[in-house]
């Protein structure tokens, strides 16, 4: 079967007006889906897959943590590094090499070999997980009739891990920002996912974990935003918050979020 490198139907698959909503979009990490095995799992697995020792998993793991501060400062550095697939494949991978680096392995070109081989492994839904409520959740949008679309700072190897998971049948649309040049939070990504469903601002959910990104973002171009908060973190905000899709289609059935923006 051809994989798609994106996913966009005609707007016969978005409600009828007067249902709201007509369209939930969904941030993709930590929002739908998640590593697995864990990161350093598939750190070890490529160590190993090389010929090298690897070492203890919960020594990679208490290491993880360097990676993710390099990530971060970058992140809020300059974040428009999501709108390039090179530069989205760079970072990745200079992230990943500060991690091996760190685990002993020579800094250049054995972590630099390692750190590539990562971030390849994470192109493909085998080291993948949808959260279990996902396609329960999915199954109750769209036995609603209420179109599914993804909306997420990602590389262009998103719809491949979607079809690989067995969810890109649920979808109406897959916008990555390396696929379109813009990234959350610019208005224009929201704009181009509503422009492939035929749906209007008002007419639609998007739900993800980041406040900055998806929150604001959504909130900016008049669609309704929704915070997906899977660890139950106590935090102050001003939008609905869930912890599973389930409970943002309850959210929905009992009129909750309607006239929320």
């Amino acid at each position: 079967m051809t994989r798609p490198s994106s996913v966009s139907r005609t707007t016969d698959s978005v409600a009828e007006p007067g249902s709201w909503p007509r369209a939930v979009f969904f941030d993709v990490g930590n929002t739908l889906i998640f590593p697995s095995p864990s990161v350093a799992l598939v750190c070890q697995e490529v160590i190993e897959a090389r010929g090298l020792e690897a070492p203890p998993v919960e020594e990679i793991e208490r290491l993880i943590p360097l990676a993710d501060r390099f990530y971060e400062d970058r992140y809020w550095e300059d974040d428009s590094f999501w709108t390039k697939e090179e530069r989205a494949s760079a970072l990745w991978t200079d992230m990943y090499e500060v991690l091996f680096t760190a685990l002993g392995f020579k800094k250049g070109e054995v972590a630099r070999d390692l750190a590539h081989d990562v971030y390849r492994a994470f192109g493909s839904g085998a080291r993948w997980q949808a959260y279990e409520d996902v396609k329960p959740g999915f199954e109750e949008l769209k036995s609603r009739d209420i179109a599914i679309g993804l909306i997420s700072n990602w590389d262009t190897r998103l719809a491949d891990i979607f079809h690989d998971i067995g969810l890109a049948p649920y979808l109406d649309c897959i916008v990555s920002s390396a696929s379109v040049g813009v990234h959350k939070p610019d208005p224009r990504i929201f704009e181009v996912a509503l422009e492939r469903l035929g749906c209007a601002a008002a007419d639609a959910v998007h739900c993800g974990d980041h406040y900055f990104s998806d929150v604001i973002g959504a909130r900016t171009v008049g669609i309704t935003p929704v915070l997906m908060n899977r660890w139950s973190v106590e935090f102050p905000v001003d939008c609905m918050v869930v912890e599973t899709v389930e409970e943002l289609v309850v959210a929905i059935d009992e009129g909750e979020l309607e006239g929320v923006g």
